[in-house]
């Protein structure tokens, strides 16, 4: 054979090799899903200033959650650590939901911090001290693409529990049995999560209870009245600015209804303002604003608005596999505290497994008051008792 046909012969033989071998391999595996709930797409070091007391370690994550129209969505969030040595198995985990702290980027809480910062921070450092890591998403569009939907149950309840995927995925020394507490905004994303919590978990967490404190319970019964002349006085300054904050993000969450086609030119320029400012400055901006003066059109001119509301931030009334706590200040005006005296009854009524008590305090202080009976309400979920219903004072 002449050494051309030799090389020839070679190329051939090499080439139906090489063919065999690809015909006859195994098919490839697939790529993993780099938009899964939960999986971190970014770290970076957390400035010590925004460390809650007691942290040991702390650190701001970017992960993959799922967003108000059921599509994949990018949240920011934090992890932190107590001080000592894990506890085998691993340190027991807190998913704490914030409260308002506005729509805008520069509001998110692992930028900014939380808007009460002296409340919060002691609160979350006794959670700390009772050894427990934090993990705290800011909700998906708050600090990452997009307008936050403001109280959004799902959406938030998406972004609290997959922050503690995130949050295991990228600290080892945390365990997968995991409670959620949550104030204000952060309470109805609490509540709605416990809800869900199993479901949007899977296996590989084990969810054991909630905590809300000042959850704004029927709030869509509140602003599906909304309108021209409706309401036709100033309310307190939060209330109108969370109103303004709930149009924006309903608007966000559904542009198929189209907000800014309700408002007028005035209201188009507030809702626009509630996107761009954070919760202190928002509130000194809107005093004395009047809502009712705002709309050309009244919300009940979209089509089943109460419908939409209630599926958009109403409280979920049953469904719920796990103990969870509620606490109402008797003095809150921030949250209507009979619509969420009414969710406690219903919930008792249906039979859920919650535990409701009041306390003689307003909104921010029924976090501090609730102490005594939440801090061993959760030690009992994660040694795994079932603390027994109730409808108490």
């Amino acid at each position: 054979m002449s050494p051309s046909t030799r090389l020839r012969a070679g190329i051939l033989g090499l080439a139906l090799a090489v063919g065999g071998a690809v015909l006859g391999a195994a098919p490839a595996l697939a790529a993993p899903d780099s938009t899964a709930p939960g999986t971190v797409t970014d770290t970076a070091p957390l400035p010590q200033n925004l460390w809650y007391p007691g942290t040991a370690h702390a650190e701001k994550l970017t992960y993959w959650t799922v967003g108000a129209n059921g599509q994949p969505a990018r949240s920011t969030g934090t992890v932190f650590l107590p001080a000592g040595q894990a506890p085998a198995g691993g340190w027991p985990v807190i998913s704490w939901a914030h409260g308002t702290v506005g729509l805008a980027d520069d509001c998110a809480p692992s930028v900014a911090g939380p808007a009460a910062r002296d409340r919060d921070f002691d609160y979350l450092g006794t959670w700390l001290a009772q050894g427990y890591a934090i993990v705290a998403s800011d909700y998906a569009g708050l600090g990452t693409e997009g307008t936050m939907p403001y109280l959004d149950g799902k959406a938030e309840a998406h972004s609290v529990v997959d922050m503690v995927k995130a949050g295991r995925s990228a600290e080892p020394t945390l365990s997968n049995t995991w409670v959620t507490i949550g104030q204000s905004q952060g309470g109805g994303a609490a509540i709605t999560t416990a809800r869900y919590a199993t479901e949007f978990g899977g296996p590989a967490l084990d969810y054991r209870g909630a905590v809300g404190t000042g959850v704004p319970a029927y709030i869509e019964n509140i602003v599906a009245p909304a309108g021209p002349g409706v309401p036709p006085i100033g309310l307190p300054a939060g209330l109108t600015a969370y109103a303004l904050y709930i149009l924006a993000g309903l608007n966000a969450a559904h542009p198929e209804v189209n907000i800014p086609s309700l408002l007028n030119d005035e209201g188009k320029a507030w809702m626009a303002k509630a996107e761009s400012e954070c919760i202190g400055p928002f509130e000194e901006s809107v005093r004395g604003l009047v809502l009712g003066s705002l709309f050309a059109k009244p919300l009940s001119s979209i089509p089943n608005v109460h419908g939409l509301l209630t599926e958009y931030m109403g409280i979920p009334e049953t469904g719920y596999d796990k103990p969870f706590f509620i606490g109402q200040g008797l003095q809150d005006t921030d949250i209507i505290m009979p619509s969420t005296l009414l969710l406690g009854s219903t919930l008792a009524r249906n039979g859920e497994p919650v535990t409701f008590k009041t306390y003689p305090t307003d909104h921010s202080g029924t976090m501090a008051a609730s102490l005594a009976d939440t801090v061993p309400f959760v030690r009992a979920l994660f040694d795994g008792k079932t603390p027994a219903p109730s409808f108490g004072s």
